[in-house]
């Protein structure tokens, strides 16, 4: 398992929390969404035989939340 933290700036409220740990959650080879508001970050814990940061990145943008570079 390897752990990935992205910044989402548009992470804002437990709305925000909640909607991108139900749906990263659902990506295969992920084993771990948590959402730090505060900060706006969202750390994952992932398989990297399964799935990639840039596909976690496609996932959050999907949704709406924009990924910092």
């Amino acid at each position: 398992m390897e752990t990935v933290t992205l910044v989402a700036p548009d992470i804002s409220c437990e709305h925000c929390q909640r909607a991108i740990e139900g749906s990263v959650s659902k990506v295969a080879g992920v084993n771990e969404v948590k959402v730090a508001i505060a900060d706006k970050t969202v750390r994952v814990v992932y398989d990297p035989q399964q799935v990639t940061p840039v596909k976690i990145e496609e996932v959050l943008d999907d949704i709406g939340y924009t990924v910092a570079k």
